[in-house]
């Protein structure tokens, strides 16, 4: 069974090839159905191939178990092929920005992410919780077998571990934090404008908690469910509106963050056009956390729209890195130590088939010679000599393999037998 990673994020790619990689929340379940079946499709033998999809604005990755029989560089392989067959893309285009990681360094991988030690915000806590939704997509269509199933409980154990005790989030910047930082670039502060976001989820909600500190002006939530912004608006004294409002209501606010779930953009040029003449050419900040994006990158070039995406926020959440540091060893040490225990997991689950022969083989020689030995019985003869007859019988059959392996070796084989049956059977030499 070969474990993998393949996968690209912030690092690797930019948000104009992450956003086209990106799988929908509401998408992955079909998308790891998908992947399994691709996987089937190149080793019509298997039916042990287990995925699951991890897809946020930062990264999209593929976490595999499968049993491809030209071995794990043709399961990593495999998987790529399929990343760019699902979202019709050239293989050749996409190869370089993925990074392919086997066996251990796949569950180091696994590890390294739940725990922030791979976010763009160092700690950062977000990508556990979008961990598990990941796992329970990938459950809820039969995607976990047993690797997979025991890789992430031992994940989430990890970064359990690693923020307990370690201070990895002690003195991180949050993206939302982050967004705030960048927003006084363009306006000197947050208190006199008006906000807008876009958006109901996770993200939003932390952001609209940072700006809402700030004491904006005013503070509006904008959302394709009016209920949905309302509740949110309401924890911060704001108000709500619905997404087909932002046309005639853009032109209102100074700074806008936007991050939903959508495959298209929400805001297009000629909306932003018309908002920035409505405000006679006053400064716009506009800040796009979604993947795919909500707002076309065309709008960047206008002379009097600030428009920054995911991967502009790189830079600012670098701060502190030096606080950091002795944090981030501690916790690769957890990791390692980690690691080494799963993977010692791993090599077990590879002998228990060899196991289950043993204990079959064993049980079928102990019914045979308990069936001669009840025989015995029944037609009356001492109890002793059937004793002795059954504990004989049983020993002779256990030793007859390997006996008859040693008769029949020669040379080097022989004596690698010789050297191994004290071992197994722990006789004296």
């Amino acid at each position: 069974m070969h474990l993998l990673t393949v996968g690209l994020n912030h690092t690797t790619a930019p948000v104009a090839l992450r956003e086209k990689v990106a799988f929908p929340a509401d998408q992955i379940g079909q998308a790891v159905t998908a992947a399994r079946a691709w996987f089937g499709s190149s080793n019509a033998a298997s039916r042990s191939d287990e995925a699951a999809i991890l897809s946020t604005c930062n990264r999209t990755e593929l976490y595999a178990a499968s049993d491809l029989p030209n071995g794990v560089d043709a399961a990593i392989d495999s998987t790529a092929q399929f990343l760019a067959h699902y979202h019709k893309l050239s293989y050749d285009d996409l190869r370089p920005h993925l990074y392919t990681l086997p066996q251990d360094n796949a569950v180091r991988h696994a590890f390294r992410v739940a725990s922030g030690l791979d976010s763009m915000v160092l700690g950062e806590a977000q990508i556990l919780g979008q961990m598990k939704d990941a796992v329970r997509h990938a459950e809820a269509v039969g995607g976990l077998g047993t690797y997979l199933h025991q890789l992430f409980q031992r994940t989430f154990a990890v970064a359990k571990e690693v923020r307990s005790t370690t201070e990895i989030g002690a003195h991180s910047v949050s993206m939302a934090a982050a967004a705030v930082r960048m927003s006084e670039r363009i306006f000197d502060s947050v208190a006199g404008q008006h906000v807008l976001f876009i958006g109901a989820g996770e993200m939003i909600e932390l952001c609209a908690t940072h700006f809402a500190a700030q004491n904006p002006k005013s503070l509006t939530v904008a959302n394709r469910t009016l209920e949905r912004a309302e509740l949110l608006a309401h924890r911060f004294n704001g108000q709500a509106i619905r997404l087909a409002d932002l046309p005639n209501q853009l032109g209102k606010f100074d700074i806008i963050v936007s991050s939903t779930a959508s495959s298209l953009p929400i805001i297009g040029l000629g909306m932003v056009e018309r908002a920035v003449k409505a405000r006679r050419h006053k400064p716009m900040f506009m800040l796009d956390l979604a993947v795919p994006r909500d707002i076309e990158n065309e709008i960047g070039r206008l002379d009097d729209v600030f428009l920054y995406t995911v991967d502009d926020l790189g830079s600012v959440v670098q701060t502190g890195m030096e606080n950091r540091q002795a944090a981030v060893a501690q916790a690769e040490a957890i990791i390692e130590t980690r690691v080494q225990s799963f993977m010692h997991w791993v090599d077990n689950r590879a002998v228990v088939p060899l196991i289950q022969d043993l204990h079959e083989a064993s049980e079928a020689m102990r019914l045979l010679e308990l069936e001669r030995a009840r025989k015995m019985l029944a037609k009356g003869e001492d109890i002793d000599a059937v004793l002795e007859a059954l504990s004989k019988g049983i020993a002779a059959k256990f030793l007859h393999g390997p006996q008859q392996a040693l008769h029949n070796a020669q040379g080097d084989e022989r004596a690698r037998l010789a050297a191994l049956l004290p071992q197994l059977f722990r006789t004296r030499r």
